[in-house]
């Protein structure tokens, strides 16, 4: 064991310091899988050691496993058998923590005597999120230390642990600043005492009841998800099964997930992030600083973006048009605090400190010093055009403009001001502090330096960056638009709002696209279709459902109805909409029939891949894993799919291609396959073949 080796031993008196150093971050790859089971050897064997203390040096102890390895078939030693080792150790071994310690890495922590904690650390077993399960004793060894239903959320859920928490619910000894030399201190204690081994315990006193009530709604709320269901029947093993026959049915589990299509789309998603912030021409390191930022508008959406800045620890100036609309808005992002004090996210101090960052102001000027200003105006092209000339008189030299448009051309508004190098679209996602996606929208003019000012933004605040070009709707809305109008068709062909939603929900969409609607509002797509009707294609087939609802008052939930009645906070099947829609139905000569679970998922799922495609070939969108980002992220498209270009290649592009052409031959104009499609098809080539180039 060398000092270039991944796994090294420092000698600290009579203790061994175990050091894993494998950059970036210290993954349980093979080589130091093989590394930390030679030096748990060499601590039996030799007699100048009494004790281990297992640490790791960069940024970060063991972030989990290196899923590069995980389309290839295991290399020993397995990480299950070393921890084995680890845990039937005669002398102590302790983790020292700092960073994280996910998955394996906390698999590592949990097989050693103690635990602990750098009081900056937190730990995790998000293998849930990959598709898979704890898979070198995770779901045998947590629920002995913390018992089955705090067990349960942490491995169902996936979420990372804080110190003080970890503490609390005993999955670690002790926090400390100094966390190796707490451990070392420890493993000295320990020496020629009763070690306490997590595998040998028995799982503390629970309530049956109560974690299956628990586990049934976790299962229900999973629509689909395998990993979430599997992880429950390992953890009841726990208190069924000895160490050795729980591990080893877990191990099993672990190995069917990973083989499986889910796993293998939940991966696809988790590298689709990494490429994600690659932008051919993009120097992540000449990003503007920001740390003071206006946001114009203080609606739901304004409040909601000042809110993610505030939270990232940035200075924010919120600008409204009179005193009424700006107290509404401080009311508002208030209010967003309080329910966050309310459900224990943060306390009341933290509270006060981040309203701290925040400003109001109704005069416009006052942001004249701010390296970043965003608009979250109202959705109308000339409003923000005249927002954008006035800012070009107010925002000092070399400061980002950004606009939050969700359909507009960016270029146009760009071009209002004298400095269109310096604009792009920064689309964020309502509610915009909750929801992860971002589209950076690159206009023609916009310098790479302004689009790197966006991704490191993006990354400030939490969020997941995907850089598109101009187009309407971009890549999600744009998408959107093409399967809405699916679902359009399908109404006046035969389906019913709540038909449509129960097949979709039921294919794994975290909410029907009617009830989306309803909830963001009818009004928005009503008025961008009045703002297209002056261009749309006298052959395109139009369905005025919507507008009929709308012209009646039907604005979604916060008018009390839309394609729903809400009555009491419950969502109803309104007759009234039924009327409607046999009403346009008759009026166009069309003959109802029932249309299948099946049909409506098939049609969707054709609108979605042929605009996807057609994006691609425009080349708004980079790469197909950026598509399937966007659709997972901000559109409740079933991410155990893997994204519907992913879903796509797995189903096969020719079944695809027919689908298109059918809904090309019954819905006429504007429906052609995308050319895209149809090479790929012709050569028996996937989207995943595609290269950036």
């Amino acid at each position: 064991m060398t000092d270039t080796a991944p796994v090294r031993i420092e000698p600290r008196e009579r203790v061994a310091l175990i050091i894993i150093d494998s950059p970036p971050v210290n993954a349980a790859s093979h080589p130091v899988r093989k590394g930390l089971a030679e030096a748990i050897d060499r601590l039996q064997a030799d007699n100048g050691f009494d004790a281990a203390v297992i640490a790791c040096a960069g940024s970060t102890f063991v972030a989990g496993a290196d899923i590069r390895e995980f389309n290839s078939p295991p290399q020993p030693p397995h990480l299950p058998d070393v921890l084995f080792s680890i845990e039937r150790s005669a002398k102590p071994v302790v983790a020292a923590i700092h960073g994280t310690a996910l998955g394996g890495g906390l698999e590592i922590a949990l097989a050693c005597h103690a635990r602990i904690l750098n009081a900056k650390a937190a730990v995790g077993l998000p293998e849930v999120k990959l598709g898979l399960i704890p898979g070198a004793g995770g779901t045998q060894r947590l629920p002995r230390l913390i018992g089955m239903e705090a067990a349960l959320d942490m491995i169902t859920s996936g979420r990372t642990v804080r110190a003080e928490e970890a503490k609390s619910l005993g999955l670690v000894d002790a926090v400390a600043p100094d966390h190796v030399a707490a451990a070392i201190e420890l493993a000295g204690r320990l020496v020629g005492g009763r070690l306490r081994r997590a595998g040998a315990m028995d799982v503390p006193a629970w309530d049956q009841a109560a974690f299956e009530a628990k586990a049934a709604a976790i299962v229900k709320k999973a629509r689909g998800k395998l990993a979430e269901g599997k992880a429950i029947e390992a953890l009841r093993l726990a208190a069924q099964s000895d160490i050795e026959k729980g591990m080893a049915a877990e191990r099993a589990i672990f190995q069917e997930l990973r083989a499986g299509s889910q796993s293998g789309a939940l991966r696809h998603l988790f590298f689709a992030e990494r490429e994600a912030a690659k932008v051919p021409g993009v120097d992540p390191k000449t990003a503007r600083p920001v740390e003071a930022v206006g946001v114009i508008g203080a609606g739901t959406m304004g409040a909601g973006i000042a809110v993610a800045c505030a939270d990232a620890g940035l200075a924010v100036t919120v600008i409204e048009t009179t005193d009424d609309a700006l107290e509404k808005g401080r009311a508002r992002i208030e209010s967003t605090y309080d329910r966050m004090v309310k459900s224990g996210r943060i306390g009341a101090e933290e509270k006060t400190r981040r309203m701290g960052r925040l400003a109001f102001s109704t005069d416009i000027a006052s942001l004249a010093t701010r390296d970043l200003i965003i608009e979250a105006v109202f959705e109308d092209l000339e409003v923000k055009r005249d927002l954008f000339a006035r800012l070009d008189n107010i925002a000092r030299p070399g400061a980002t403009l950004a606009t939050n448009t969700s359909y507009l051309d960016v270029n146009l508004i760009a071009d209002a001001t004298a400095r269109p190098q310096d604009v792009l679209g920064l689309h964020f996602f309502s509610p915009a502090n909750v929801m992860r996606l971002i589209e950076i929208v690159r206009t023609t003019q916009a310098r790479p330096e302004v689009v790197a000012t966006g991704l490191s933004l993006a990354r400030k605040l939490g969020k997941l960056p995907v850089v598109c070009g101009v187009c309407d709707g971009f890549i999600g809305n744009r998408i959107f638009a093409s399967y809405r109008k699916q679902i359009d068709y399908m109404l006046e062909d035969g389906a019913l709002p709540h038909e449509i939603d129960a097949a979709l929900e039921a294919y794994g969409l975290a909410m029907g696209p009617l009830a989306v609607t309803d909830l963001a509002g009818l009004d928005i797509s009503w008025a961008r279709r009045k703002r297209l009707a002056a261009t749309r294609d006298p052959r395109e087939r139009y369905v005025e459902i919507g507008d009929r609802l709308c012209e009646l008052g039907r604005f979604g939930q916060k008018a009390g109805r839309g394609y729903y009645l809400y009555a009491n906070g419950q969502r109803q099947i309104d007759p009234d909409v039924t009327a409607i829609i046999e009403d346009e139905s008759r009026a166009k000569g069309i003959v109802r029939r029932r249309i299948s679970p099946e049909e409506i998922i098939d049609r969707v799922r054709g609108a979605i891949v042929n605009e996807a495609a057609k994006i691609l070939d425009e080349g708004v969108a980079q790469r197909p894993g950026d598509i399937d980002l966007v659709m997972t992220n901000g559109y409740g498209f079933p991410a155990w799919l893997g994204g519907p270009l992913h879903e796509a290649d797995a189903l096969g592009l020719g079944k695809i291609l027919q689908t298109v052409k059918e809904t090309a031959r019954r819905d006429g104009h504007g429906w052609e396959p995308a050319p895209l499609l149809e090479r790929l098809v012709a050569k028996g080539e996937s989207f995943a073949s595609l290269k950036l180039s």
